[in-house]
């Protein structure tokens, strides 16, 4: 399943994220998403747990907790349209 992660700080790691979610289950994968222009976190970033339940899990667990200063909000990422 995968999980978009919006409104984290900008000072959030992916490897602060990876330790996030690693406490929930196994994480396939784990990426921030970065401004091209200057490198910086745009403050949301996916997170990739084949189990769903783990995943789930994760969404209860995580979703409105403070993070750096900044509430996080996770939910089960919609796919994009040319990905149905």
């Amino acid at each position: 399943m995968k999980l978009l992660i919006r409104n984290l700080a900008r000072t959030t790691t992916e490897n602060m994220l990876l330790t996030m979610f690693e406490a929930h289950g196994f994480v396939q994968s784990c990426s921030l998403v970065m401004d091209k222009k200057t490198g910086d976190s745009k403050g949301f970033g996916f997170v990739e747990m084949p189990k769903a339940g783990e995943a789930k899990i994760a969404i209860k667990m995580l979703n409105g907790k403070e993070i750096d200063g900044s509430k996080i909000r996770v939910k089960k990422a919609e796919p994009k349209p040319d990905e149905e």
